[in-house]
């Protein structure tokens, strides 16, 4: 279940729909990826094909899915939860 966002357009997105923040052309996968994590138990039901689930290094552990082209999600995991969830851009 998601439990928290560090991204306040992810956060709207999420809870009331509000897209305005969010490139139209990624809308549809982020709310894909979105709702495959508020379903997920663990963080490894996350490495669905497509998605490119992978943790990252470092603490606290974080993980990442791919959104399209340098688009990632990435969140943490705290027991049944994700937490910390934001959009970030790598290139």
């Amino acid at each position: 279940m998601i439990k928290s966002f560090r991204s306040r357009a992810l956060k709207a997105f999420w809870t009331n729909g509000e897209a305005s923040k969010i490139q139209p052309t990624l809308r549809g996968r982020v709310m894909l990826r979105l709702q495959s994590l508020d379903g997920a138990k663990r963080p490894e039901d996350m490495n669905l094909p497509g998605f490119n689930f992978h943790p990252l290094r470092g603490k606290p552990q974080r993980y990442t899915v791919h959104v399209n082209g340098p688009w990632c999600i990435t969140f943490g995991w705290d027991g049944k939860d994700a937490t910390d969830i934001d959009l970030e851009n790598y290139h």
